[in-house]
């Protein structure tokens, strides 16, 4: 008998094959050396412009995004703080008060971007009725004003010293709308299926917008990691973007040099939230069976040698008062957590005649089946029979699978309550609502506390990112935002 994970193998690297024959026999080249145009992918739909304030963006489309706007302050290549439209900024009353400096900016048609623009479209990025994925963590804002054509502050309700951060991501990009028009560093044209990005000038239809030396130039994809990879492996990109344990398993097995795959340090949250607390979930004690019953090691193994398990919410202390809060459950033995699972399962049967199922929500893709193999596994041993349902089809549990934006215990354990217990909530809410740091890190603590005991997360992992880089972008990094700016890909001296 085959076992099914040598099957998904064999099926990834016979489809690796016959897509790598295809771009080869488009008479391209193999991968470009020196200073050629860059060609990238990023792992989601059709690379366009998206607008944050609508709702999630697609991968692809914050790339895009990241790529055409820009907002205050931007990332580095290695996740760190750099001007964007603000060429300065000062932090003054303990964390209450951001004081942005704007640089010489302008639109794709040549007009400068105002001060005035800048605030709307962060108000409209951290209204109440946004959609932007960000907009929960931007309610602490309390006012934005431009005191001078060049000066705009950020007034915030409480003290909030990591919101740079925050303000770095593409949701918060300024962007000019109708149009969805943004700044740069690059402009956008359609190009074959994908963009066409040149860095963006301060003067519009000059000699220099169309005689851009190479380095300046990049073509994006947005596309299926599978297309991505054989591009790749055919020589025919250089940059993959966007990688996650779904299709990991068709990276490693495509020939690519494991020379060009990297992992970053991803933080924040891969696991499995309680969706319904019905039935058989209605019990704390029972929820944490089935977190008790799952071989971790085995599990991420089972994807990636190196990707390394987790038992608990919080990656580490951040801004909480105390270490993360660890399951009581911890200090057993897999054997020993399974056994005493199994007698909750029994327990919970002998006064509720009938059978316990559990529907689990995941993506599709090989990476997903792995961790479905060892999730289903671990609760058939101790009596639960698992039901997978497509991601978004109802579910009692439902994987989450998110990069933090920022390193705050506050967007840990507010991402992980799904359908926590009041407590839990209770003590998130009071953590937003905190008057200072300190009481903001002891409601931090108190809520992983909660939600630990509560069992209303399960934990496995961080968050698995990859990318597929050549050689020659010598200036990309591992970060553990997981975010790579196509400005910071070669060093200015190539």
């Amino acid at each position: 008998m085959v076992h099914p994970g040598a099957q998904i193998i064999r099926t990834l690297q016979t489809l690796m094959l016959l897509l790598t024959l295809t771009l080869a026999s488009c008479g391209t080249p193999a991968r470009r050396q020196g200073n050629t145009p860059l060609v990238a992918s990023a792992i989601g739909g059709a690379a366009v412009p998206g607008d944050p304030s609508a709702g999630r963006l697609d991968f692809a489309q914050r790339v895009v995004v990241g790529a055409t706007g820009q907002g205050l302050v931007r990332f580095d290549a290695g996740g760190g703080i750099q001007p964007g439209l603000a060429e300065r900024w000062i932090v003054i009353d303990d964390g209450r008060s951001y004081i942005f400096r704007l640089r010489e900016a302008h639109w794709s048609d040549g007009t400068p971007v105002t001060a005035a623009e800048v605030v709307r479209a962060i108000r409209r990025a951290a209204a109440v009725s946004s959609r932007n994925a960000l907009a929960p963590y931007l309610a602490v804002i309390d006012q934005i004003v431009a005191m001078t054509p060049q000066v705009i502050e950020v007034r915030l309700k409480r003290p909030r010293p990591d919101l740079l951060k925050l303000f770095a991501q593409p949701e918060l990009a300024v962007l000019r709308t109708p149009g969805l028009d943004g700044s740069g560093p690059f402009r956008a044209r359609p190009a074959g299926g994908g963009v066409t990005l040149r860095a963006a000038s301060d003067s519009v239809n000059s000699a220099e917008d169309t005689e851009r030396s190479p380095g300046e130039t990049l073509r994006l994809y947005g596309e299926r990691a599978g297309v991505a990879i054989a591009r790749f492996r055919a020589g025919q990109s250089d940059l993959i973007l966007g990688g996650s344990f779904v299709d990991w398993p068709i990276a490693a097995s495509s020939g690519i040099n494991p020379a060009n795959l990297h992992a970053d340090p991803a933080q924040g949250l891969f696991g499995f939230a309680v969706i319904r607390r019905e039935g058989f979930l209605v019990d704390a004690a029972n929820r944490a069976a089935l977190s008790m019953a799952i071989d971790r090691a085995a599990l991420v193994q089972s994807v990636m040698p190196d990707w390394a398990p987790v038992e608990t919410l919080l990656p580490m202390q951040l801004d909480s008062a105390l270490p993360p809060a660890l399951p009581t459950w911890t200090i057993m033995t897999l054997d020993a957590r399974r056994q005493e699972a199994r007698a909750r399962v029994r327990t919970w049967q002998q006064a509720h005649p009938g059978g316990v199922t559990i529907r689990v929500a995941l993506p599709s893709g090989p990476g997903a089946t792995l961790v479905w193999g060892h999730l289903a596994s671990a609760m058939l041993r101790i009596g639960v029979t698992p039901l997978r349902v497509a991601a978004d089809d109802p579910a009692d549990l439902r994987l989450i699978d998110e990069v933090a934006p920022y390193d705050s215990g506050r967007w840990y354990v507010n991402t992980a309550c799904i359908a926590c217990s009041p407590e839990a909530a209770a003590l998130i809410l009071a953590g937003r609502e905190a008057p200072d740091l300190t009481t903001r890190a002891r409601r931090i603590a108190d809520a992983d506390a909660a939600l630990t005991a509560d069992a209303a997360f399960i934990p496995i992992a961080q968050p698995l990112r990859w990318s597929a880089v050549a050689l020659r972008l010598t200036a990309w990094q591992r970060n553990t935002r997981a975010w790579h700016p196509l400005t910071h890909l070669r060093n200015e001296q190539e």
